[in-house]
């Protein structure tokens, strides 16, 4: 299985995707935000889910550009949340148009996600809408949580570890369900799928939150420390926040909450609180523990090895580990 061409098919099926035509202001901008690319994880999923249990891939097609089309949905209007300039290098919907834009498009996103469905064999539409429904509910939590805890001042790390499971990881685990349920899966074996999924997006979300302060600015896709300048909440601060002595917490006071003058000071400041904490071997410890959890329920899926080796070279891919 070439996960290469599993992607260019998912893309070429996403561009024969009719959205609408009139009024152009509605759909042109769905169109646009779906011509922006991205790795399409989430139908690679999808169709790596099925490619265990089958390899008519077909059936799986449609709902797999689903969560695709869910996925750039939430993203349209979290972008809009945010007042985000820009999304993959190019201007977000509500600057190029409008926040009314914005919000009427992704509407229009979610219900033609619901379409993307219909052709679901009966036994399973019901059972697939419902869990579909219920994921695209949490995703909609873990952004609310993601919200509140910008003016929060006692989030603590179990609370953050839950919003980043519920607004990145539990889309991932459906889409693997998904594919497993179509590719003729137990529902034991699509759990234990949906359960590697999440483990894997909660340790991709930990690995974003390390690399924005360790990573490699040509490499990282964005600016490193953007996330300290702008005190974001993540696995790293909080885990300083808890384990800081009465020292450290004064110069993360000094910095936290403040306005910044020196982008460049505040992150090196906060990088060196880190340093001294150890937290980045922390956080590696926690991301490691997370994929090791996750293997061992795709290890549980009864299914031949060979089958679940695509999947498993695309969590480590993911996560850019060797083994």
């Amino acid at each position: 299985m070439d996960l290469s061409q599993l992607t260019d098919r998912i893309n070429s099926a996403l561009a024969t995707l009719q959205y609408g035509q009139q009024p152009v202001a509605l759909y042109e901008p769905i169109r646009y935000i779906m011509a922006l690319g991205g790795k399409r994880i989430r139908p690679l999923l999808t169709l790596l889910g099925a490619h265990i249990f089958t390899d008519d891939l077909e059936p799986a097609l449609k709902p797999a550009l689903a969560t695709e089309v869910f996925h750039n949905f939430t993203l349209l209007h979290d972008d809009l949340m945010d007042q985000a300039p820009l999304r993959r290098g190019k201007a977000t919907v509500h600057e190029k148009w409008n926040p009314n834009v914005a919000i009427l498009s992704g509407d229009v996103m979610l219900v033609r996600a619901y379409e993307l469905f219909l052709g679901v064999q009966a036994e399973l539409l019901a059972y697939v809408l419902g869990r579909f429904s219920q994921t695209a509910a949490e995703v909609c939590e873990g952004q609310q949580w993601d919200m509140n805890f910008e003016t929060e001042t006692d989030v603590s790390i179990q609370q953050y570890l839950d919003m980043i499971r519920l607004k990145t990881a539990v889309l991932l685990g459906f889409a693997l369900e998904l594919g497993a349920l179509l590719g003729g899966a137990s529902r034991a074996d699509a759990d234990h799928l949906r359960q590697f999924g999440v483990g894997i997006g909660v340790a991709f979300q930990l690995r974003d939150d390390l690399l924005d302060v360790y990573g490699d600015a040509a490499t990282f896709g964005k600016r490193v420390g953007g996330d300290i300048v702008s005190d974001k909440k993540t696995y790293l601060l909080l885990m300083a926040q808890a384990q800081a002595t009465n020292t450290q917490r004064a110069v993360l006071g000094q910095h936290i909450g403040q306005p910044v003058i020196d982008p460049e000071a505040k992150v090196q400041a906060i990088r060196a609180i880190y340093n001294e904490l150890e937290i980045r071997p922390q956080t590696e410890a926690l991301i490691n523990e997370y994929f090791l959890d996750a293997l061992q329920h795709l290890e549980r899926v009864a299914a031949p090895e060979s089958r679940k080796k695509p999947l498993h070279q695309l969590a480590l891919q993911l996560l850019e580990r060797e083994q």
